[in-house]
């Protein structure tokens, strides 16, 4: 039968990294490169164009210290590797499109200076809008962004040059691990709109060192333990009610440890925020573990109320947020504000963190700015700003210490997503990751779902306050999930070499109730529908256009056995999008995930559109 659907494999990035790797060090392995001489591989690990490896070997142990040169002296980028007679040396920091010069200098030896020319910097880069800073700023660190729309994870220096990028859509929070590598939501989506199918842990080169698979997938938030372990935010694989789970995973294993639900502690609907779906009753956003109280602390959008809840029993402790609407019986969770002053609630916020005294910080979007539907703002008339509370845990009561962003109004206003660093007292970085205008006015509607619209402007602003002084403000262009600032080099080893693991495991995907009961037609699924299948190692993703409300479903058949997977091709309605990475600009565009875990042997893939069942031509092992 000759296949109708475009049929390919495709390796995991794990796989096509171990590849480039090993392909580099037999190239390597083939010749005596020297200082003088040394072997350079440009992007070695594919997705991270602004970094190389330099490689040589030396007679004696001896360190290498690798300067990159910046436009000017204050950019240069230094570190020092420890002693080794064969280097194999990360080199992070380049700028795109020129001719980088990097230095490579022995232990109390001689030096040599080589060129690494890179390409010009690809559409997928934010384009800078203005940066400006004090003398204050330090500027040794980058000041990393991570995807919220089309543009990709990227880094800038002081001067707002590009000096990190990686050109696939890992989104999410980049956390930092203690050794010196981080985490952060693979690249592929289990469920629209950005339920991604778990976490890589990465060097900054972009090399994956570890693959973790989560059966409810990933979502928005991560924390490393003081063991290594790792703190998750999911959800149930069946998808009915989404962003309300929480899981610890072994960091060695990927298996799941221990598993939270918040319906434990909260009854959904009560104390819902505006952008409140059945579905999507919490919208956790973020997770923060406090090792003095043993307790994790979340950023419940659709409650508008950060909640902290015991690690051991899941019971919770208290609830920050405007108590308006709750029941009685949630009354005694919330905290009274104490004396006068400037006091706001938190609205729809993202991006909580406890301070090292105890002090709550979050990034209150203000989306809203009330409880009561009669009462709701315009986004025009509304403010975001990052905030910084004291709570008295015994008293229950609650000041406002701090906050910054509330004097700038609607241009710093972000309904959706954001974040704060706590870098000391009085040091602090606020990052209105979701600026949207339409027209000359914050807009109504997210602008991932406005795509190509004209009158849609979208931008970040990054500041960072030194004791109510902002020495550092940064604008880029697009929308950004988070931001924060990291050095690239850590002082931990940051060249492991060898294929990544692959920890976890997918979830069954869930299947429709009802099959149809219908018999093949013996037609081949028309083109019309520009279907194609795409197979991986754990999954296949099936990407077709049907009309809306065309009835669809996807089906595995062998004898005996069948397994059928609905397509919705209605148009979603998102009320919460914190990342549009993934959105579609054709509403008619379709795409389903099917995870291979809980099917068994080869299934012919078949489609049913409306009245009639396909064939496709393809077969499926599993």
């Amino acid at each position: 039968m000759e296949e109708r659907i475009s049929y390919s494999f495709c390796d995991s990035l794990r796989k096509r990294q171990a590849e480039a790797e090993r392909s580099m060090l037999e190239e390597f392995a083939a010749d005596s490169y020297t200082l003088e001489q040394p072997y350079i591989r440009l992007n070695p690990y594919l997705i991270n164009p602004l970094s190389a490896v330099v490689a040589f070997r030396t007679e004696a142990e001896t360190a290498v210290t690798v300067t990159i040169y910046g436009k000017e002296e204050r950019g240069n980028i230094v570190h020092t590797f420890p002693a080794a007679k064969e280097h194999i040396l990360p080199i992070l920091g380049l700028y795109g499109g020129c001719a980088n010069q990097v230095e490579l200098r022995l232990y109390g030896g001689r030096a040599q200076c080589i060129t690494i020319r890179t390409e010009s910097l690809d559409t997928a880069v934010p384009a800078l809008l203005s940066m400006h800073t004090e003398p204050e700023y330090s500027g040794k660190e980058l000041i990393f962004v991570t995807p919220s729309l089309n543009a990709l994870a990227t880094a800038f220096d002081y001067r707002g040059d590009v000096r990190w990028h990686l050109t696939v859509p890992v989104i999410f929070e980049m956390k930092r691990l203690r050794n010196g590598n981080f985490l952060i939501g693979t690249e592929r989506v289990m469920q629209m709109p950005y339920y991604m199918s778990g976490l890589y842990e990465m060097t900054m080169m972009g090399k994956i060192v570890r693959e973790y698979s989560i059966p409810g997938g990933y979502h928005h938030d991560e924390w490393e333990m003081e063991n290594g372990d790792l703190l998750v935010l999911t959800e149930d694989p069946g998808y009915e009610v989404v962003e309300d789970m929480i899981v610890l995973i072994d960091r060695e294993t990927g298996e799941i440890k221990k598993s939270w639900d918040l319906k434990d502690c909260l009854v959904p609907g009560e104390g819902a925020s505006g952008g409140y779906t059945p579905r999507d009753w919490f919208h956790n956003n973020a997770l923060w573990y406090d090792s003095h109280t043993n307790s994790i602390t979340l950023s419940g959008r659709h409650v508008d109320a950060i909640i902290n809840i015991d690690c051991d029993t899941g019971k919770l402790n208290w609830i920050l947020g405007d108590p308006e609407t709750w029941p009685e019986d949630k009354q005694k969770y919330f905290f009274a504000i104490k004396g006068g002053g400037d006091f706001d609630w938190p609205y729809e916020q993202h991006g909580c963190l406890v301070t090292p005294n105890g002090g709550i910080m979050c990034f209150d979007n203000g989306h809203y700015r009330s409880k009561i539907r009669e009462k709701f703002l315009l986004n025009k008339d509304s403010f975001s700003r990052g905030v910084l509370y004291r709570i008295d845990r015994e008293a229950m009561t609650i000041e406002q210490l701090w906050q910054y962003g509330k004097e700038r109004g609607e241009e710093f206003f972000s309904s959706y997503i954001g974040n704060v660093e706590w870098y000391g007292e009085g040091h602090y970085l606020v990052h209105s990751g979701g600026i949207q205008y339409y027209g000359e006015h914050a807009s109504e509607k997210p602008a991932a779902l406005l795509q190509g619209d004209p009158n849609v402007r979208a931008e970040s602003i990054t500041v960072e306050v030194f004791h109510g002084k902002v020495i550092m403000e940064m604008k880029i262009r697009g929308n950004f999930y988070r931001g924060k600032k990291m050095h690239l080099y850590h002082d931990q080893e940051n060249m492991p070499l060898g294929e990544a693991k692959s920890l976890g495991r997918m979830g069954v995907t869930p299947e429709f109730d009802t099959l149809i009961p219908m018999e093949p037609c013996g037609e081949l699924l028309p083109y019309r529908y520009e279907a194609n299948l795409t197979e991986e190692e754990d999954r296949f993703v099936f990407k077709a256009i049907f009309e809306g409300g065309q009835l669809v479903m996807l089906m595995l058949e062998k004898e005996g056995e069948e397994h059928g997977y609905f397509i919705s091709t209605s148009k979603n309605k998102f009320t919460a999008l914190c990342c549009g990475t993934f959105i579609e600009k054709d509403p008619r565009n379709i795409t389903l995930n099917v995870n291979k875990a809980g099917l068994s042997g080869t299934y012919d893939v078949r489609v049913i559109v409306d009245d009639k069942k396909y064939e496709t031509g393809i077969k499926i092992t599993c």
